[in-house]
């Protein structure tokens, strides 16, 4: 096995301060985008709040209008069971 090779203190030096300036720009970098995302986050739970309260209104209009639909198709029948002659509407009780 060979025994690992001396590092440079130049090269050493190198290696922590660019961990060091890696950090640091990390943190400022965080710093700086934080309230962006704080104020896209807000925008968009007001608008998820208003797309789920607009298919609520959609849900309970497409109700009505299947509950309306069904109103109207009964009505239709019996008006057109009560004006059609049938093979017993001529006789008499």
């Amino acid at each position: 096995m060979v025994p690992p090779v001396a590092v440079s203190p130049l090269i050493k030096t190198a290696r922590w301060s660019a961990l060091l300036i890696g950090v640091i720009y990390g943190k400022q970098r965080f710093d700086y985008l934080k309230p962006i995302a704080e104020e896209e986050r807000k925008v968009e739970e007001a608008e998820k709040k208003a797309r789920e309260e607009q298919e609520r209104i959609n849900k309970q209009l497409a109700e009505g209008a299947t509950e309306i639909h069904t109103f109207a198709q009964f009505v239709c029948f019996f008006i057109r069971f009560f004006t059609t002659k049938t093979a017993f509407s001529d006789q008499t009780i």
